[in-house]
């Protein structure tokens, strides 16, 4: 069986079956990513990210409740670990007590409707700030790396993840992350949505600040895509797609409308993700707050523009609605 063959994963829950049909901005096609600590009781505002936090797993109830009361139908978890010892593999990734494996089994019990995705990635928690782990010379080792996010997957998934979202790069990660759910025979329940469109974009910076992750040395140019690329990004997506993919995702979004298109074109037959990220975001919001447009009008428009690119797209967004708040993903 090839990995295109399995289909499963792309439709085990009834909010991701509506992901796999036609344009549309709805509930449905919003996830608010949020940031978890592991100090529980923390709600910690982020300077860069007007009306975001960092939340402890004690403060996550009380604030989505209403959210999810409302409509909010899918979250997406970053781990913002801030008590740990920091090593070469990144150790405390998926370490049962972390705030990423505490925060999806809080919202399985908690919010049992919810779809919960997980950025898979381990820059937070490596001692050299690096998405995955490196060589003696400091070079990147992808196959160790693809390795390790396998793992740190796997248990995500056995906490009760529903979408892993390997947001690294790696070569080779979304073909382990499949094998390693196959292995253990929880592919059929557990999406992967690939950053498979990842540029190395100077739009980042507020959300580096949320997470509280920089490289200690170097960047990371050698394994995002270059911002003039076309066609490595091209290469990106068959790759991730060949490897199984259950979803696509370019980022950020304005810059990147042609290949939205492009991947749209490409594999149509499956949705594609865009992310408008942090630093649009802080762009919109203080455009809006000059009195160049309201919030909600820029907001709105830069996504009809995605939606317009894509025949299947959605995005991921900081967007300070109060229906859902700050953070999320549409699915188009």
């Amino acid at each position: 069986m090839s990995d295109l063959s399995l289909l499963h994963s792309g439709y085990h829950h009834a909010t991701l079956r509506e992901w796999q049909v036609g344009k549309t901005i709805s509930k449905s096609c919003l996830i608010y990513p949020i940031f978890v600590s592991d100090q529980d009781d923390l709600q910690e505002p982020i300077a860069s990210l007007p009306g975001q936090f960092r939340w402890g797993i004690n403060k996550l109830e009380g604030f989505f409740k209403p959210l999810v009361a409302k409509g909010l139908k899918s979250i997406m978890i970053f781990g913002v670990p801030k008590n740990i010892t920091k090593d070469g593999r990144g150790s405390a990734a998926d370490d049962p007590n972390g705030p990423v494996i505490r925060a999806i089994k809080l919202f399985r019990e908690k919010f049992p409707e919810v779809v919960v995705t997980c950025d898979v990635c381990l820059c937070a928690y490596t001692s050299s700030g690096h998405c995955g782990l490196l060589h003696d010379d400091g070079s990147l080792n992808s196959p160790a790396s693809s390795d390790r996010l396998a793992e740190v997957s796997l248990q995500y998934a056995q906490a009760g993840c529903h979408v892993l979202v390997p947001s690294d790069m790696m070569d080779g990660r979304v073909k382990a992350i499949k094998a390693k759910l196959l292995e253990n025979k929880i592919a059929h329940k557990c999406s992967v949505m690939s950053m498979s469109s990842k540029y190395a974009s100077s739009f980042y910076g507020p959300f580096r600040d949320a997470c509280q992750t920089s490289s200690e040395f170097g960047n990371r140019k050698a394994y995002q895509l270059p911002p003039g690329s076309r066609g490595l990004a091209i290469k990106s997506t068959l790759r991730d797609h060949r490897e199984g993919a259950d979803f696509l995702l370019v980022k950020p979004m304005l810059p990147y409308l042609d290949m939205i298109r492009e991947t749209s074109l490409l594999v149509p037959e499956t949705p594609i993700a865009t992310y408008q990220v942090s630093g649009e975001y802080a762009m919109l919001w203080h455009a809006a707050q000059a009195g160049v447009f309201t919030l909600k009008d820029g907001v709105m428009e830069s996504l009809m523009g995605a939606l317009r690119a894509g025949k299947f797209s959605f995005l991921i967004e900081f967007l300070p609605f109060r229906c859902y708040h700050p953070h999320y993903i549409l699915h188009t």
